[in-house]
Order: structure tokens, then C-alpha cells, then sequence
């Protein structure tokens, strides 16, 4: 089982890993002895979470292909995984909605995986091998599957539009010994989330929304990273993981 599950002696690349959902999978990746690079906008909140992992952190901003460019440039080496996770959201009424968070959403959210993605290629190439191939994991939302109450409109088509690069990507690196799948997450508590798991009424209701009947927990998210990084998850390529408790496969 550690030889199925086992990660010992690979590298990641973890983006916006210096919270959230990504320090989350980073955290899981060094326990299991991957050597993790996170990369966040902030010099001092990455070298801060940095630290705190024992890992080494890059400071750029993904919604650029400068940004893109530098984190793949100061990458050395074969690398193992490639975790896509950095993205923003935000909410506005659909006859007020900027178009400047339009095109900032877009950006980082979908543009980055596609940019960061490409740039490491070189780095993702050196490590694949047909029994152990390069993984691309993007991290999307149960949100890219189907529309919600809230007016996020930039943030569902952004990762509607993450599903379906993940599968693009797939076919086309496929024959490159290089996976790439999706994790769709649903209600975790995170900073991103602060404004509804801080309110108990309100997180109650999502709780009550989800078929399981509760959040997801860290450990939900190092599980299905594991998986698909690991030699089990060798196998599987071009699909999205809802990681959801149950909200899309129960509809």
C-alpha cells in the first residue's frame, strides 16, 4: 500500500499555496515527502506559509504570463505534479457586474492554469515515465457544473472553463506520459469562504444542502490529491473529481 499510495522523493509545484485549499494539499504533499514549491502574489505571506511547511515558496502573480513565466523559470529539474490551484472569485448583480473583475477572474483563474501549464511542460516532460506519468491536478469547483443563487458569474464560467481545459489538456499530453485531471471541491471552510462558515445559521444551511451533511475537511483534499498523484491513480486522465459530498452526483 505505500508503494500504491506513496509519493516519497517526488516534486510538486502547489500555486496559491500559502492558504486555503492549497496549503491544505501542500501541507499533505510534505508529510507524504514530496519536495513542495507554493507560490502566492505575496512575498511575505508565501515565505510565511513557506516556513511553516518546510517547503520552498515563490511570490507571482499567475494572472499575468510574466507572473507564469517566473514561477516556470525558477523550476529546476524533472517535475512530478503540478497542483493549479491559485484563483479569486468575486459576486456582483448581474446589470453591475465590472468588467474589470470579469477579466481579473479570467485571468488568474482559467489563464494561469493554461499559461503555468504550458511553461512547465520542459520541467513536467523530464518526469514522465509510461508506468509513472507527470500529473497536472486542477483544482476547479462544484460551481463550474452548475449555477447557484449567488451572481458569481466570472467565477462559475471560469471554472466551467477549467473542466474542460483539464480534458483538452489530457488528450493532448496523454501520449507524453503526463495526466491531467480536475478536483472539483464543494463547501470547505476556507479564507475564501470566511463569510459563510463564520456564520453559523449560514453554514448550517450549506451543511444541510450537501448529502453527506457536512464540509469538507482537509484531509477529503489530501485524500483525492494523493490518488491522482500517486501510482493508483496512474491509470486515470481527462476527468474532474467532484469532491462535494454528493452535491453533483446526487442531483
Amino acid at each position: 500500500m505505500n508503494e500504491l499510495f506513496g509519493l516519497r522523493g517526488k516534486t510538486a509545484v502547489v500555486t496559491g499555496g500559502s492558504r486555503g485549499i492549497g496549503l491544505h494539499i501542500a501541507r499533505g504533499l510534505v508529510a507524504a515527502g514530496v519536495d513542495v514549491t507554493i507560490s502566492a502574489r505575496k512575498a511575505d505571506v508565501v515565505a510565511a506559509a513557506a516556513a511553516e511547511l518546510g517547503c520552498r515558496g515563490v511570490a507571482a502573480d499567475l494572472s499575468t504570463p510574466e507572473g507564469c513565466r517566473a514561477l516556470a523559470d525558477s523550476v529546476t529539474g524533472p517535475l512530478h505534479i503540478l497542483v493549479n490551484n491559485a484563483g479569486a472569485t468575486g459576486a456582483a448583480p448581474l446589470e453591475d457586474f465590472p468588467d474589470a473583475e470579469w477579466d481579473e477572474i479570467m485571468r488568474i483563474n482559467l489563464g494561469g492554469v493554461f499559461r503555468l501549464t504550458r511553461d512547465l511542460l520542459p520541467r513536467l516532460r523530464e518526469a514522465a515515465a509510461p508506468g509513472d506519468p507527470a500529473r497536472v491536478v486542477n483544482i476547479g469547483s462544484v460551481d463550474g457544473f452548475r449555477p447557484k443563487d449567488r451572481e458569481n458569474y466570472a467565477y462559475t464560467a471560469s471554472k466551467a472553463g477549467v473542466n474542460m481545459l483539464t480534458r483538452h489538456l489530457a488528450k493532448r499530453l496523454a501520449p507524453e506520459h503526463i495526466t491531467v485531471n480536475g478536483i472539483a471541491p464543494g463547501p470547505f471552510p476556507t479564507p475564501m469562504s470566511a463569510w459563510v462558515f463564520d456564520d453559523p445559521e449560514m453554514r448550517a444551511r450549506v451543511e444541510r444542502s450537501v448529502p453527506l451533511g457536512r464540509a469538507g475537511t482537509p484531509e477529503d483534499l489530501v485524500g483525492a490529491t494523493t490518488f491522482l498523484c500517486s501510482r493508483a491513480g496512474a491509470y486515470v486522465t481527462g476527468h474532474v473529481l467532484p469532491l462535494d459530498g454528493g452535491i453533483v452526483g446526487c442531483l
